[in-house]
């Protein structure tokens, strides 16, 4: 289907060439805020009102639809478009406003109700949300302070602000997510470009169903690591575009169904297993720990990683936070942190990464597992550790207190599923898609979704 055809689709929908023009759509561009991307979700009769209302805004591409929370908790939305645009009000249903290029607005609340103001103190009236923010040609996209999206903007009050929805396409979504996720914009790794676009494409398909009703927390993923990296239109780039256009509509099968594409960003040699990686995961056949090593040189493939190799160096505040930390997730309520006199390594796992790191303090000793050793070791900034598969190199003592420690690891992520940058190592080495993709989930066969 082309896209002019897919537009033609899309803007069939009531009320889309309906309604009066305001006085807002002469407004200056206003300030950017930022938002962070929680897990508030709409109130429940507002999203009885998304879930009413979302038929009359039907993205009709013939692809999936995702809904991407870009923000959440925002007490205003500032919303416009690159070129002429419309902001429909009851989920699509009619025109609130209609705006030209870069005309700022934004979007206010007040309970379940919203409305589009301005700095000069124009405004709508109160409506009953979610507003829909949708570009009125298809060379034009929306924009959410400065970022630019395609598909439309959801702005739909929740319990505890506002709640932004990016609603597309999901192989425009892929467009905004592969560029983040492997981070190369090379030629020669077009094959793991590839391979990421799949990978990436079966993640998403196994979170966003086939059918186009609103999911009841607003949203299917976040735009953030906690789903898959995703920046819109700025992510895009033409030799991606191109590896997901070589792959449009394929993801991973395993025994027939589209299964989850877990990936990370260096692995360190081996793959890791989910039980490993987060306690709770689910083993499956296709996500094994294997081995990701060059039989050519004997070194792993993602080598040329900047953090295949790592150091990280804790002081005795730093080790007293982690003991902290650790302990407050773990429901403990105490206010001094105890004095660390060992850590040493319990037990690893198949991968050979760390299962359990074990503490001993002035007050006990206390195991960590390895999911939570990742989240209790951090750095001065606040960074979690960049894998579990580290030794444990120093400890500097005074007396039998530890007053530093330094661990040295490879890998840097969970270790779950695809390596990236063994993926591009592989790429370099003449691998096709197929072969890289069959390395990391065996057993797993390329097939279209639908």
């Amino acid at each position: 289907m082309t896209r002019a055809h897919a537009w033609r689709r899309l803007t069939r929908t009531s009320g889309l060439l309906l309604g009066a023009t305001v006085g807002l759509a002469c407004w200056s561009r206003t300030g950017t805020p930022s938002g962070t991307v929680g897990t508030a979700s709409a109130s429940p009769s507002a999203t009885a009102a998304l879930a009413r209302d979302s038929a009359a805004g039907v993205l009709d591409t013939g692809d999936r639809i995702a809904w991407i929370a870009l923000a959440a908790r925002e007490r205003t939305v500032p919303v416009s478009a690159t070129g002429e645009f419309v902001v429909l009000e009851r989920g699509g249903r009619s025109v609130l406003a209609r705006g030209r290029a870069q005309a700022a607005w934004r979007v206010e609340r007040s309970g379940e109700t919203l409305r589009l103001a301005a700095d000069n103190g124009d405004a709508t009236p109160w409506r009953q949300g979610p507003l829909v923010v949708r570009a009125g040609s298809i060379r034009h996209v929306v924009q959410h302070g400065t970022k630019r999206y395609r598909g439309e903007l959801w702005v739909t009050a929740t319990d505890s602000g506002l709640l932004v929805v990016n609603r597309v396409p999901v192989e425009d979504y892929l467009r905004g997510v592969v560029p983040l996720e492997l981070g190369t914009r090379e030629p020669r790794d077009a094959a793991a470009l590839q391979a990421q676009a799949i990978a990436a494409r079966s993640y998403t398909y196994v979170r966003v169903p086939a059918d186009e009703r609103m999911p009841a927390s607003g949203y299917h993923m976040t735009a953030t690591v906690q789903h898959q990296v995703y920046g819109g239109v700025d992510a895009e780039h033409p030799v991606v575009d191109d590896a997901i256009g070589a792959t449009s509509g394929l993801v991973l099968r395993f025994n027939g169904r589209v299964v989850d594409g877990p990936y990370s960003s260096s692995c360190g040699g081996r793959t890791a297993t989910p039980s490993e990686a987060w306690g709770t995961g689910t083993n499956h056949e296709y996500l094994v720990s294997v081995s990701d090593v060059d039989p050519r040189t004997g070194r792993p493939w993602c080598d040329h990683s900047p953090r295949h190799a790592w150091s990280a160096e804790f002081d005795e505040p730093l080790l007293r936070q982690a003991i902290m930390r650790h302990l407050g997730a773990r429901g403990s309520t105490g206010s001094t942190a105890p004095s660390v006199q060992a850590v040493s390594i319990g037990r690893r796992s198949t991968s050979g990464r760390v299962a359990t790191l074990v503490v001993r303090t002035d007050r006990g000793s206390v195991t960590m597992t390895g999911p939570e050793i990742r989240s209790a070791l951090r750095d001065a900034r606040g960074a979690i550790l960049a894998s579990t598969y580290f030794e444990v190199d120093r400890e500097a003592r005074r007396g039998d207190r530890v007053t530093g420690l330094t661990l040295r690891g490879v890998g840097n992520g969970h270790g779950v599923g695809m390596c990236q940058w063994g993926a591009m190592g592989r790429a370099r080495a003449g691998q096709d898609v197929r072969t890289i993709l069959r390395a990391y989930y065996p057993g797993t066969v390329v097939g279209f979704a639908d």
